[in-house]
């Protein structure tokens, strides 16, 4: 039997020498002892938790009254509910009320997301953009903001629908160029995961939020930037004004390191064993940090051999439907057969989606394998997380990244603690400090006379010279133009530049660039041969592989997908590629065709315009709504079944996102569900999609997101 008394007089102690982190540790400790007893909190618990400021975690039936107010003082609206906050989020958000714009660094259990919230229910703020690193965090930064201010915002996605007297926008950073002439005034700009903005942690995509900052910023009247684990933030442009709130050693859950590899010393076998033992008895849920798609591979075959199948009722209608509608044998399926998830940045949105839920249910998935997604994609967290490999893609696992992978441990008022299973040797412990500077390929896309307050002489000089080079090609006006309206996405000048020469000095080698509008795909090839060359890397496959991508991706609507996908088997292409292919045309390759259409208009011929197949090829040839649709959480092969059944024709040139969602909510979710044609899962799908349009009720705990945000 634990002494209660004899653990808070220690944790007393621990306060009184100013080791409020170790005396947090230790009352969370207690507080998962109580919770497994069932022991409702005497109230010197309920006092050391105040003094700990931990005030969510206040049980009301045995407080005092002094501790009753206290739970009530920190009471804010969060939405359609009152919430407590802890100290240091109540600190964070009386700052941002005052209208001071903040940085903050805190841990992943800390409840970063929950205060903008209570921050938009305090402030009723007219325009609020969210700008966010993934399309899975959109979705479920979307339904969590839906359901609580629907009545009262438009939350905005996409581009395509209508604002409402009151917006919250929310979208990865690519997709901001497209809404920069939508709002005059941004009462809160809130960057998520601000870390992304250093080459150092994310390269290949820090030039395009960097730029997406200075852009935004400008409108501003209030910024919000959030981020796990940084110790210190150099100085740079972009939070000069700001406050930097350095808040780590403010736990909610406590993580028990437990280190297994100095047993493992490198033995294949007993690493092996050591993973099957963890995950085998079902009663806890982990997530595996795997750290390459080769390695999620590795796990795959390893727990198919050693783990049976499971009989439950969702993992066993998935599993099916992943067979009928993806790919028979997708090894995939055989993990859901074992109640085992994938979740990586390359598949689709939906499935992602349907993965993490599944996750929630207790008899659902056990366990979800993962590269580095799991942690800038979605806001779940875990009883135990599994570090398999110290590694990401390539490159050995950096201290900042583990301690974002662990920090996924714990959830507030469901695991206390979190259980971190190393079966690979962590890297070197360190303080991160976070550098931001402007890469050199944007410097072209800015304006000297108004982006350019903390740059270099020589940045400046870069900044005259591309506009020089490129005002000789498309002339004075038609730069001014180029910029004034955001003509072109790509925040890569130095493409944009070697584009717009190419054009200029080989006029005759671009004249099939209309062919791109020609319904036959094989009237393409040229055309984005021509482009690919000029942009030469990081598209993860061959030029003909692309190619054989997009033409295959032509037929999505009018085939079903197990189809497309099989018939890029010939060209070596398997489903996981395949995801990752996909999202690299509609993104990447969309962008620079866009792009490619405007130089050619202002350059070559301005009556040829391919703008169709651009948004065609954005949309992976699936119609508009459809497309978006999935992002919300529903797969194409139930809107083609809708569409069949003449519930929604999507088809339709009009049937934009805003005006299929108000057609669902008008049919109501029976009616869709009434299709004969949908098979149980698909039901099951359709009613998670209904979950995230409608604001009949608010699923959570009391703060729960204080620990998951």
């Amino acid at each position: 039997m634990m002494d209660i008394f004899a653990i808070c007089y220690e944790i007393n102690q621990l306060l009184l020498v100013k080791n409020d982190l170790a005396a947090r540790n230790l009352l969370i400790r207690l507080l998962a002892d109580l919770d497994r007893a069932g022991t409702a909190y005497p109230q010197v618990v309920n006092h050391m938790i105040r003094a700990t400021g931990l005030f969510p975690y206040l049980q009301l039936d045995n407080a005092s009254w002094d501790q009753k107010y206290v739970y009530q003082a920190f009471e804010v609206d969060v939405g359609r509910r009152v919430a407590t906050l802890h100290r240091e989020q109540s600190s964070v958000l009386s700052k941002l009320l005052d209208g001071k714009n903040i940085a903050v660094s805190a841990p992943t259990s800390f409840g970063k997301s929950f205060i903008i919230d209570a921050f938009i229910a305090a402030k009723h703020p007219n325009n609020v953009v969210i700008i966010v690193p993934t399309i899975a965090l959109m979705d479920e930064t979307r339904r969590r903001l839906f359901k609580k201010f629907s009545d009262q915002y438009t939350i905005i996605t996409a581009p395509d629908t209508r604002l409402g007297n009151k917006n919250i926008f929310i979208f990865p950073q690519e997709r901001a160029f497209g809404y920069l002439s939508t709002f005059n005034v941004i009462d809160l700009l809130v960057i998520d995961e601000f870390y992304k903005a250093s080459q150092e942690h994310d390269r290949e995509r820090a030039p395009s939020l960097i730029k997406a900052i200075l852009k935004l910023s400008k409108k501003a009247k209030q910024r919000y930037y959030l981020a796990p684990n940084i110790k210190k933030l150099g100085d740079n442009a972009f939070t000069r004004d700001m406050e930097f709130m350095e808040l780590l050693d403010f736990n909610t859950v406590y993580l028990n390191i437990q280190e297994p590899y100095k047993e493992i010393s490198g033995d294949a076998a007993k690493k092996d064993n050591k993973l099957i033992e963890i995950i085998s008895p079902r009663t806890q849920k982990s997530l595996i940090y795997a750290g390459t798609y080769s390695e999620i591979n590795k796990i795959a075959d390893l727990v198919i051999e050693r783990i049976p199948p499971v009989t439950r009722l969702y993992t066993n209608h998935f599993s099916r439907w992943l067979r009928k509608n993806y790919q028979s044998d997708w090894v995939l399926a055989d993990l859901v057969d074992r109640a085992i998830g994938v979740h990586n940045g390359s598949m689709h949105r939906c499935l992602s989606q349907l993965q993490v839920r599944l996750f929630e249910y207790e008899d659902g998935f056990d366990s979800i394998i993962s590269t580095s997604s799991i942690i800038e994609g979605v806001n779940t967290s875990a009883q135990n997380v599994i570090i398999w490999r110290s590694k990401l893609g390539r490159n050995n696992l950096k201290d900042f990244t583990y301690k974002n992978i662990i920090g996924r441990g714990g959830r507030m008022f469901k695991y206390f603690v979190g259980n971190i299973y190393l079966l690979d040797a962590p890297p070197k412990s360190e303080d991160t400090q976070l550098e931001i500077e402007f890469p050199d390929e944007i410097l072209g896309t800015l304006d000297e006379d108004h982006d350019t307050d903390q740059l270099e002489e020589h940045q400046i000089e870069r900044i005259i010279e591309y506009r020089e080079l490129m005002s000789l090609i498309v002339g004075d006006n038609n730069l001014a133009r180029i910029k004034r309206e955001n003509l072109l996405q790509s925040s890569d000048a130095d493409f944009l530049l070697r584009l717009a020469t190419d054009m200029k000095d080989h006029p005759e080698e671009w004249r099939g660039f209309a062919y791109l509008n020609s319904s036959n795909p094989n009237h393409w090839d040229n055309t984005l041969y021509k482009v690919l060359k000029l942009k030469p890397g990081g598209w993860d496959a061959s030029w003909s592989t692309l190619v054989s991508v997009v033409k295959a991706i032509a037929h999505n609507w009018d085939r079903d997908l197990s189809q497309v996908i099989s018939s890029l088997k010939t060209d070596g292409i398997n489903i996981d590629e395949f995801f990752k292919l996909e999202r690299n045309v509609t993104f990447k390759l969309s962008t620079l065709l866009g792009d490619a259409n405007e130089l050619y208009k202002l350059i070559i011929n301005p009556s040829v315009d391919i703008s169709t197949f651009v948004g065609k090829l954005s949309r992976a040839f699936l119609p508009t709504a459809v497309y978006h649709l999935e992002e919300y959480g529903l797969p194409r092969m139930i809107s083609k079944k809708i569409n069949a059944a003449g519930l929604i024709d999507f088809q339709d040139p009009n049937m934009d996102l805003s005006r299929a969602l108000e057609r669902f909510k008008y049919l109501g979710k029976n009616e869709v569900l009434a299709i004969e044609t949908l098979d149980p899962f698909d039901r099951y799908v359709v009613k998670f999609f209904f979950d995230g349009i409608t604001a009949d009720e608010l699923i959570e705990t009391d703060n729960s997101e204080g620990g998951s945000a």
